[in-house]
């Protein structure tokens, strides 16, 4: 999907100009705080940039090139994917496109510079000398051989002039060095042919439950061939809303690169179609899925009628005109994202674009706050603690209606987070009351990976975490109390390092008291001790302590509790305290058995 761009104001001085530039394009204006009036600040600009940039948007900076090209570059890597990034000068009278000329990024440094009466700085060979970008088509068509603009592009700039067939897309000389292609049928490129599709074709599918995808991609196959139509011509796949979880169907749309759409059976029962079923208006409420859906999507006629193999049927409609605005509703899709322990720089970036990507941010309201400006002028809904199971399937049912929703988690939301209890949700038998809509079981969820707490604090504090270790949850809320004395008396014995998460609350305070007890049991009283609060945040802390000597009193719900095993140790050095856990290299390299195993 085509993300917002975002304007940088990082002074004063330039910020009339950022605002101006936001006003324009009609997006969000992000100022340094303390130095500009932007109701959206960030302290780094550095930072921001990188983060926007790994999120999708175009980055519009009010400020030095320099800037801007120090805080991409560890990002770069695919020209034909990043995003625009243009600096402009405080007074905006240049207008300067870096990076993402095969993304937009000349001609909305032109949009940019109109807006402003300045001049844009375009270095890109075919935009200065042509005023044209070969692989980036207008709205509405699709280039089938990318990989080919390049040698056109040089073809043309050596002087040679263009057929064009079809239709004339570009304002280019006349000639025959190369040929520009436009048609709906498909076409052969080269290098010095290039093939370009309008969009004016829905495809209308409908299959039965856990389809075969070959089945229904073969059927797809034969009615565009039957048709005469190109892959690159379709604008959009279409079909019921009770089939937006099928894996043929989505394995279909990933195939094609092209945007699942659904109706519901009442949008398209309504539609006259050529070939209505009794059929399957009985099974689904609508006597036509794929006729139905593609005149639903296209407005248009249909140009080939509904083929029908065992488990499949597919259907093609054609509109007047390239299809720029898709209709029908996505899939809905819940985005697990793990945050880290709280400070910007250790979340991922990954992280950074599936919060920019979303239509709705959803989770306990300090997660949110965490998310600082990047979560301005977001739609969110909050909730409190313990009400995880109301913020899951709030996010669940939220994505159900087509929405993109970002669930924030704290550390690795796979790992005591939200992770498991959206699963548990869907998992859920449909006649249970606690249970979710059918509509919530077909959409989308993702997981992303986080800083887990236990790493941050390990990280901090050294490698405490070099050799075995395991996690254990003192929180009694949600796991019986003698399985955790079993697990405890468990781990003790097999000398684990342990992180204990949740380890105290206002009313739960014996617990942990009764691990250092078990543990002393197995390992020595002068075994180390991390307490780790409020990692990454400005407030954090690192304390050491004896094991014989941890005090309940000490910590609290933000205190990470690491407890080395018997082989942990402290080393003083010139940057403080480190704990650390020895893997075992020195018997290796005695010739022990992980010598002869060649582990590492």
């Amino acid at each position: 999907m085509a993300l917002t761009p975002i304007v940088l104001a990082l002074n004063a001085v330039g910020e009339p100009t950022a605002r101006r530039v936001a006003e324009a394009l009609g997006c969000p204006l992000h100022g340094r705080v303390d130095r500009t009036n932007a109701e959206i600040t960030f302290e780094n600009a550095l930072d921001r940039a990188r983060d926007l940039f790994a999120a999708g948007h175009a980055v519009i900076g009010v400020c030095a090139s320099g800037i801007l090209i120090r805080a991409v570059a560890p990002l770069l890597a695919d020209k034909t994917s990043e995003p625009p990034v243009l600096s402009v000068s405080d007074d905006g009278a240049v207008v300067v496109p870096l990076l993402g000329g095969h993304r937009g990024a000349n001609r909305l440094a032109r949009q940019v510079a109109d807006a402003l009466g300045g001049t844009t700085a375009v270095t890109t060979a075919g935009d200065v000398a042509l005023g044209v970008a070969l692989d980036e088509p207008p709205r509405g068509y699709a280039l089938a051989n990318p990989e080919d603009a390049k040698p056109v592009m040089a073809a043309l700039l050596s002087g040679g002039g263009a057929r064009q067939t079809g239709e004339a897309l570009f304002d280019l000389p006349d000639g025959d060095a190369v040929e520009i292609a436009v048609t709906e049928a498909p076409e052969q490129g080269g290098s010095a042919k290039l093939v370009y599709h309008p969009q004016r074709y829905a495809l209308g599918v409908g299959c039965a439950r856990n389809a075969s995808p070959e089945e229904l991609w073969e059927n797809v196959s034969q009615v565009l061939a039957d048709a005469r139509v190109a892959p690159g011509a379709i604008a959009s796949i279409n079909t019921l809303d009770l089939k937006l979880d099928e894996p043929a169907m989505n394995a279909l749309a990933a195939r094609l690169g092209r945007p699942l759409r659904a109706f519901s059976a009442e949008d398209l029962a309504g539609i006259e179609v050529p070939n209505p079923s009794d059929v399957v208006r009985d099974e689904v409420g609508t006597p036509s899925v794929s006729e139905a859906s593609a005149l639903a999507a296209s407005g248009g006629v249909i140009v080939e009628a509904k083929r029908k193999t065992p488990n499949t049927t597919a259907a093609l409609a054609r509109a007047e005109a390239p299809i720029t605005t898709l209709k029908g509703r996505a899939r809905g899709r819940v985005s697990i994202v793990s945050l880290g322990p709280g400070q910007a720089t250790w979340r991922s970036p990954e992280a950074s674009r599936l919060v920019q990507q979303a239509d709705e941010l959803v989770g306990y309201g300090l997660y949110i706050d965490l998310l600082g400006p990047l979560a301005a002028g977001k739609p969110r809904t909050d909730f409190p603690l313990g009400g995880e199971e109301d913020r899951c399937r709030h996010a669940l049912e939220s994505a159900a209606q087509g929405r993109n929703v970002a669930l924030i988690c704290s550390g690795d939301a796979g790992i005591y987070a939200m992770g498991a209890l959206v699963y548990e949700l869907l998992s859920r038998d449909p006649a249970d009351p606690s249970a979710v809509s059918d509509g919530a079981r077909r959409v989308e969820v993702i997981s992303n990976p986080g800083i887990s707490a236990l790493q941050a604090a390990a990280a901090r504090a050294g490698a405490p975490l070099g050799h075995d270790f395991c996690a254990i949850s003192l929180s009694d809320l949600l796991t019986p109390r003698e399985d955790i004395i079993r697990r405890l008396h468990a781990a003790a014995q097999g000398d684990f390092v342990i992180a204990f998460y949740n380890p105290v609350s206002k009313r739960r305070r014996t617990l942990l008291a009764e691990a250092r007890d078990i543990l002393l049991q197995h390992r020595p009283a002068d075994t180390p001790v991390l307490l780790a609060s409020s990692l990454g945040r400005p407030e954090e802390s690192l304390r050491y302590r004896r094991l014989d000597a941890l005090q309940v009193d000490e910590v609290d719900m933000l205190t990470t509790v690491l407890i080395g095993s018997s082989h942990t140790r402290l080393l003083e050095t010139g940057d403080g305290t480190r704990m650390f856990t020895p893997r075992g290299y020195a018997r290796k390299m005695a010739g022990g058995d992980l010598a002869s195993e060649g582990a590492l």
